[in-house]
């Protein structure tokens, strides 16, 4: 009589983890304390000098830098440790939003010292998002790896949800420079974190440079699962940006009013969070093509938008996309941590984020430009068809159907 299959035992969940655990925590209070800033940002700026301008400079002095470092931070988060590079850039981030905090709670806010805080956390931000990935996959098992992202996805959700509401309680009660101080302590206390995280680490010998930037490239050219992807994640910000520059005027002339944004973006939120929680549950078996047809949803708020449709149906059709952006991450996130070597995942990991934040500014400067022109149907549209087009035709690329889990 043959004997039963052995069963494998269950995988705990990665939070049992205590370096895992201590990682999740910190990352949590530092996305807190980050989906607070972009309302109270835009508030006190203007507040203080009345300018859009202004404005678009801060915004401008934070984005800038962290686009051109990227790609710097991904090796030095191969070449050094993971860990230490992501307390150094919590620590810079903290005194970086510490002093934005001084400066609009003394009254007299310098717009030249609010840029230049805003530039040093944005380059601190390239240094960060890269290490993102070597830390999740270095503080827990292989076989967890899914459900460690699928929970950082939920955290990610969750903050976008409390966020704006935190931003808006204290920006009225205290003043937007509290909400700043409440940032920089989130990121103090995901640096001591940190300090107790325990990571596995793979060595990167010593080369140049230019070496580590080509060879990080060589890995994206070699995965044509990958680069193709990538090029409907950079549609998809691009038309993420059209929407975002457009949709509010588009909002009070035809959806309603202010309101009608407002829920808008929080029915985002919550359709953010239930892919998350889907994608903890869900086990695709081509979890690279399941995520890229779930991004390609975003044409269907573009269209109606586009179209005029009612309120209720664009609304809803918003939800609906980001919670094929929730699903997207954590799911995409995995097969990158699986399929990648860990010696040059964070390298990968910032040509990622390089491509798909540099449609971002294309987005917002094209958008207004085209809709002066032929009116807002028209970006809104294009918008539509590329991000559809190109997370649709991810399809035809034989290594996103050859992907399996």
């Amino acid at each position: 009589m043959s004997a039963a299959p052995a069963v494998p035992a269950p995988v705990p969940h990665p939070l049992r983890t205590r370096s895992f655990r201590l990682l999740f925590t910190g990352r949590a209070l530092s996305l807190l304390g980050d989906a607070a800033i972009p309302a109270a940002l835009a508030l006190a700026v203007l507040e203080a000098t009345g300018s859009t301008s202004a404005l678009a400079l801060v915004l401008g002095c934070a984005m800038v830098p962290k686009l051109l470092l990227l790609p710097v931070g991904g090796v030095v988060g191969d070449r050094f440790d993971a860990r230490t590079v992501a307390l150094t850039t919590d620590l810079v981030r903290c005194a970086t939003q510490l002093l934005v905090g001084v400066q609009l709670l003394g009254g007299a806010p310098s717009l030249a010292v609010l840029a230049v805080a805003e530039a040093l956390g944005g380059a601190a931000g390239a240094f960060a998002v890269p290490t993102g990935a070597p830390l999740v996959k270095g503080t827990v098992p292989a076989e967890a790896l899914h459900r460690a992202n699928a929970a950082m996805g939920v955290a990610q959700s969750a903050t976008r949800l409390a966020g704006p509401a935190l931003a808006g309680t204290l920006v009225l009660t205290a003043g937007a420079g509290w909400v700043f101080v409440l940032d920089a302590a989130t990121f103090g206390a995901a640096a001591l974190l940190l300090t107790a995280v325990r990571t596995k680490r793979v060595p990167l010998p010593r080369r140049s440079l230019r070496a580590d930037l080509v060879e990080g490239w060589r890995e994206v050219r070699s995965r044509d699962w990958y680069w193709t992807s990538l090029i409907g994640h950079s549609a998809w910000n691009g038309a993420a940006a059209v929407l975002m520059t457009l949709g509010p005027a588009l909002a009070v002339q035809r959806l309603g009013g202010a309101a009608a944004w407002v829920a808008l973006l929080q029915t985002g939120a919550v359709g953010f969070l239930l892919g998350a929680l889907l994608a903890d549950r869900a086990r695709p078996r081509r979890p690279v093509l399941a995520a890229n047809l779930g991004l390609a949803t975003y044409a269907l708020p573009l269209a109606l938008l586009a179209a005029d449709a009612p309120a209720p149906v664009t609304i809803a059709a918003y939800g609906f996309a980001q919670a094929g952006l929730g699903f997207l991450s954590p799911v995409w996130e995995t097969a990158v941590q699986r399929a990648v070597p860990a010696h040059a995942l964070a390298r990968v990991t910032s040509y990622d984020w390089l491509l798909s934040l540099g449609a971002m500014p294309l987005g917002y400067a094209l958008a207004p430009l085209a809709a002066s022109a032929w009116g807002p149907g028209v970006p809104l549209t294009a918008a539509a068809v590329a991000v559809g087009g190109c997370c649709l035709g991810t399809a035809l690329v034989p290594g996103v159907r050859r992907f399996t889990r």
